[in-house]
């Protein structure tokens, strides 16, 4: 078996790669039939001499390689038909800017597996770069703080060397005593806990929260039942929120009174309730300075988020009553980041994490004949067809 790491050609530039060159060293020793070749790139966060000097084959030609594992989509041109892929094709919500690449991948009889959708036997996804979307939009929110109250001007992440960097520059300004509160419990909103538990914020109860005041900052991680409520008033858990989620209503706005500081890394899908609605924010006790939307979804949970930031520039204001983007320093702006690609700004940290979570659960199935399901549950395309699990999408590849 024989593995390609790719070249990332789609812009803005990816520096992220799945295997560091450490990995794939492990790799070929635990796995003495594997073989690894790494594509040739001038952008990817580690250099084609770091995987070399470790004795990794480095080429421009990866067309004799069985299995080719990127970040981001692959161009069309650049496909090779009858292989095997791994990356993020944003294919799985049938997103219209994509249909093209899933009828290239079937066309070119590709097998095509999303990282989106390597999961365990429960479908709780194994392997993603949300932990470290939780630790930028975190460090995003303060860094926004800062800049819209001119109290400190935190450099941007980007320009950081990685996690540890982030929490040194938390750590030297003197932060009034804020209240945050972070909704989500999953890979992403534990990311941005690990942040705030480093710098040493503390955490308290949501009803403590809700009922007191300190005078340090503090934060409340909140899950789907305590931001969200059953419509007939029943309380039967989360699985039912997950099952049945247009039964509910939010029940965030306790927070909107309370908060100075709104992380959001939290599950959503189309069924869900808007978290935080445009009356909440229209409301005259309505207190939340920053808005750090990590999960990014325009025009859904989160009212505010009313368009995907960048990297470049990652932070807009919002006018609250006239429901528009304004500059971020109008006294009446509510600052919002919504950066759609927060992991790219920690890609050395990133690439590690996601290395290893691949290595883990991904690399052990092509050697032990699939015994937990990982590559058949992951498999989108084969033989030139969508297979069972994803024949949902056929409509979407028809065009209709």
């Amino acid at each position: 078996m024989k593995f390609a790491i790719i070249k990332e050609r789609k812009n803005p530039p990816d520096r992220r790669v799945v295997f560091p060159p450490q990995n794939l060293i492990s790799i070929t020793e635990k796995y003495p039939e594997a073989t690894v070749k790494v594509e040739s790139s001038d952008i990817r966060i580690f250099t084609d001499e770091q995987y070399a000097s470790l004795g990794i084959e480095v080429s421009n030609d990866i067309s004799d390689c069985d299995v080719l594992i990127g970040v981001k989509e692959v161009p069309l041109e650049y496909l090779i038909p009858n292989k095997k892929y791994f990356f993020f094709s944003h294919t799985i919500k049938k997103q219209p800017y994509n249909r093209k690449l899933l009828q290239a991948v079937l066309e070119k009889n590709i097998e095509l597996y999303d990282h989106e959708t390597i999961v365990d036997a429960e479908h709780r996804r194994l392997i993603g770069f949300g932990k470290y979307a939780g630790i930028v939009g975190a460090y995003n929110a303060f860094r926004a703080f800062g800049l819209k109250f001119e109290l400190f001007n935190l450099p941007k992440a980007e320009t950081l060397a990685g996690k540890d960097d982030l929490v040194k520059y938390l750590k030297r300004p003197f932060l009034p005593p804020l209240k945050i509160v972070l909704t989500g419990k999953g890979k992403v909103g534990n990311g941005a806990k690990e942040l705030l538990d480093e710098m040493k914020v503390k955490e308290v109860s949501h009803h403590d929260f809700l009922t007191k005041n300190y005078d340090k900052p503090v934060y409340t991680q909140i899950d789907v039942l305590e931001y969200n409520k059953r419509k007939d008033g029943q309380v039967l858990g989360n699985e039912d929120f997950y099952d049945n989620p247009e039964a509910y209503v939010s029940d965030f706005e306790k927070y909107t009174k309370v908060a100075d500081i709104y992380m959001a890394g939290h599950f959503y899908n189309n069924a869900s309730p808007v978290i935080l609605t445009s009356p909440m924010i229209k409301a005259p006790d309505f207190k939340i300075k920053v808005i750090a939307d990590i999960s990014c979804d325009v025009n859904g949970p989160i009212a505010s988020t009313i368009r995907s930031s960048t990297i470049a520039e990652p932070l807009y204001g919002y006018h609250p009553h006239e429901e528009k983007e304004i500059d971020v320093h109008h006294p009446a702006a509510i600052v919002v980041m919504a950066v759609d690609n927060l992991p790219c700004e920690l890609p050395k940290d990133a690439s590690e994490g996601f290395g290893q979570m691949f290595e883990e659960h991904v690399i052990p199935a092509f050697f032990n004949g699939d015994e937990e399901g990982i590559l058949e549950r992951a498999k989108i395309t084969e033989k030139g067809k969508l297979t069972p699990r994803f024949s949902y999408l056929q409509d979407y590849v028809d065009g209709k």
